[in-house]
């Protein structure tokens, strides 16, 4: 008697936890980039930066935007609730400032874990 042999099924979920996994500042970017981002607003880019962070649970985005913009003079320049991702743009000071605020916020209030600030 012969056994049939049924494969093996693995069923992955993402189990969201309270963190910030990505926390990026892109200092001087290229123009073409924020041309590519849809970020360009016919401004002098020269000194400015861009502000990445992933969080989760994604809906962290919003109130990680609120502190952002309220922290220093950033502008949000995509917010995305359903996936995590917070984009912020402004002179390399306030997007630096901006993103240690959202790190210093959520840590020390919300409990998350979070990542070390990188830079390019």
């Amino acid at each position: 008697m012969q056994h049939e042999i049924i494969p093996e099924r693995i069923v992955q979920e993402l189990v969201p936890g309270k963190e910030i996994s990505i926390a990026h500042i892109i200092a001087g970017p290229d123009d073409s980039l924020y041309d590519k981002l849809g970020l360009k607003t016919g401004a002098d880019t020269r000194g400015s930066a861009i502000g990445l962070l992933t969080v989760s649970p994604p809906e962290t985005a919003i109130i990680a935007a609120d502190v952002a913009v309220k922290a220093s003079g950033v502008t949000l320049g995509f917010l995305d609730r359903v996936h995590g991702t917070l984009l912020v743009t402004g002179a390399v000071s306030d997007t630096e400032a901006a993103i240690q605020a959202v790190i210093n916020y959520v840590r020390d209030k919300m409990g998350f874990s979070v990542c070390e600030i990188t830079r390019t």
